[in-house]
């Protein structure tokens, strides 16, 4: 398959879940189940990628697409277990409140489109690592299963951690400094910054992988400069009193031993 007919095919395939999301969406009041989809999209272009391609035969691609299955199905599992019960999210909440009788319009191209445009971008690895076969596994693929794999754990054992955290009646109002958030205070997105250029770096043993480049780009500033770090921060001042001090002696992304008092 061209690589046209492969970005074409991609388009599609998310323009149609995330349209169908955001019908739902509507049906049940929540428009924060595209959350829940995020990583899942990301498992559906891979596959989507794997069976269309010269390249899916290939052992880099199955190991492209093993690797995006295995982030995006836990992601998937702890956000759905995470906000079942929970009613909305309340970002989503507090624009539903905002554009009153709008919002169904306004989700479907700042919550729904914009997000499957980012996810198509952002997915450029899975499907241009792909096309054609790069050869047999080498260093770069080590060294990219390694960026992922340290992105994996930062993820899960962060979420796992905060998770636990949050369950103890006793830590109610007060600031996660322990685990990994000594080092970071947000573990999980530094972790999601390494699972991508983690892919990128496999991806680039094939001949179009380079071209892949705006894909871990994208993310990247997404995560530290608009709607990870930043967004999360701003909120997070608001309600929790001790933040600030424990900003002062925590790394914001990259971890790093806490600043002495």
């Amino acid at each position: 398959m061209a690589v046209a007919e492969l970005f074409t095919a991609n388009a599609t395939l998310i323009a149609g879940c995330m349209g169908s999301l955001w019908l739902l969406s509507l049906v049940l009041r929540d428009a924060s189940i595209v959350d829940v989809f995020w990583g899942l999209g990301f498992v559906a272009v891979g596959c989507l990628s794997f069976a269309v391609t010269d390249g899916g035969a290939s052992t880099r691609s199955r190991l492209l697409v093993a690797l995006a299955t295995v982030w995006g199905l836990r992601l998937a599992i702890h956000l759905f277990r995470r906000n079942a019960g929970h009613g909305e999210d309340p970002r989503y909440a507090a624009m539903r409140r905002h554009w009153g009788a709008r919002f169904a319009w306004v989700s479907l191209f700042t919550v729904f489109a914009f997000q499957a445009v980012v996810m198509w971008v952002v997915s450029l690895p899975l499907q241009l690592g792909q096309v054609v076969h790069g050869g047999p596994l080498g260093p770069l693929d080590v060294a990219g299963a390694t960026l992922f794999s340290v992105g994996f754990g930062f993820e899960a054992v962060g979420d796992l951690q905060l998770a636990r955290f949050r369950a103890d009646p006793a830590n109610a109002g007060r600031v996660m400094d322990r685990g990994l958030w000594r080092y970071t205070r947000h573990p999980n997105y530094f972790g999601d910054f390494c699972v991508w250029w983690g892919l990128y770096a496999v991806a680039l043993s094939t001949p179009y992988g380079p071209w892949s480049l705006a894909g871990p780009v994208v993310m990247s500033i997404l995560l530290m400069r608009v709607s990870g770090v930043p967004m999360l921060e701003r909120s997070i001042r608001k309600r929790r009193p001790g933040y600030e001090d424990y900003a002062r002696h925590t790394s914001a992304f990259f971890p790093r031993r806490p600043r002495p008092e």
